[in-house]
């Protein structure tokens, strides 16, 4: 198995602050993730004045606040996006951001030049935005939460064709780069689909762990997980089932105010996440059943072998009384023993003596 892809998912946790930004791609690189992502937008270009927020984030957040002026205090300045980006890079990991509208997509690619893209959940059937992702020439990272597979394929038959550059977009467009051979090809270059379940946080039994399978079998690319349940149990589960991504959300203090802290790992939990993935991708190993080099030294101490139950003297015939199955299997196989009943013995055997194979008759 290829190596797990873990993103920290900062999100929106550093709350508008650089230092606490900072302070979070500290956390994120001692934990051993791959990438650190953040999110750009413009409040007034991603919600209208009377959008509503998510029930969650009216539990976690004033519930007489606007979901637009919580994303107001939520902003990462573009500036401070260049700072994280160098910082990021002092820190060996990958600096990642989601972009929510057309001008932070720009500005991610054109001046902080990231080196791949991730459409979020809610945008997977935002056409428009979909193409100018596309259009970058960028890797793409699909999360798929709320989505039918019926959208997930229009979706990706977007990508498509503005990865082939064609022209006179529309949905019928969409379908034929999807079903071309070219279509195909570049998708399976460029995209990963993630599984999501876009409930905060996710009960375990709504994770469906399996659609990731579901996902890859379905569209032949491949497929991770974006996590929003409590705890480590299920991110580390995806990563066993054969996630080739993790994301997880995570925060310096979960007792922070803002909308995704409480359903964030802390930093000491998210090291223990990644290190525990880390284990799951060693341990998922071949396929192949096989004997493991390491196990034949225990084969011949745990196995048995067939051995003289009693005297067994030249010239008698092995049977039922003198026959049995004792450890080290380093003599003949207990599979034999059916074939040697009342074949005659060529050489005599004391108690526990291995038979044919074993220590000198004595």
């Amino acid at each position: 198995m290829s190596r797990v892809f873990i993103i920290a998912e900062a999100g929106v946790n550093h709350n508008g602050d650089l230092e606490t930004a900072m302070r979070l791609v500290d956390a994120a690189a001692a934990a051993g993730a791959d990438a650190v992502k953040f999110q750009t937008f413009k409040a007034e270009k991603l919600v209208t004045q009377t959008a509503a927020k998510a029930d969650y984030q009216k539990h976690t957040t004033d519930a007489s606040e606007s979901q637009l002026d919580m994303l107001r205090k939520l902003e990462l300045k573009y500036e401070f996006h260049l700072l994280l980006r160098d910082y990021c890079r002092s820190r060996a990991i990958e600096f990642l951001s989601t972009a929510f509208d057309i001008d932070s997509l720009r500005f991610l690619v054109d001046e902080v030049g990231v080196a791949r893209l991730k459409i979020p959940s809610g945008e997977i059937t935002n056409g428009p935005f979909l193409l100018a992702h596309a259009e970058t020439g960028k890797d793409i990272i699909v999360s798929t939460g709320m989505a039918t597979m019926g959208e997930v394929e229009t979706a990706l038959g977007v990508l498509a064709f503005g990865y082939l550059g064609w022209s006179q977009p529309g949905l019928a467009r969409f379908r034929e780069a999807y079903a071309s051979a070219q279509g195909q090809s570049v998708l399976r270059q460029k995209v990963t689909l993630l599984h999501c379940t876009s409930e905060y946080p996710t009960p375990p039994e709504h994770a469906h762990l399996r659609a990731m399978d579901t996902l890859a079998q379905a569209f032949g690319l491949p497929a991770g997980y974006s996590d929003h349940t409590e705890g480590l149990a299920v991110p580390i589960a995806a990563a066993a089932r054969g996630a080739v991504l993790i994301e997880k959300h995570f925060t310096l203090d979960r007792s922070l105010k803002g909308p995704d802290h409480q359903v964030s790992l802390e930093p000491d939990e998210l090291k223990q996440m990644v290190e525990a993935v880390r284990v799951v991708e060693h341990a998922l190993g071949s396929p192949l059943k096989v004997p493991q080099p390491v196990e034949l030294k225990t084969r011949d101490v745990a196995r048995k072998s067939l051995v003289a139950a009693e005297v067994i003297a030249a010239g008698d015939s092995f049977s039922v009384e003198n026959l049995a199955c004792k450890r080290p299997g380093t003599g003949l196989s207990p599979m034999e023993y059916w074939r040697l009943l009342g074949v005659v013995s060529p050489q005599s055997y004391q108690v526990d003596d291995l038979i044919a194979g074993g220590r000198e008759p004595r």
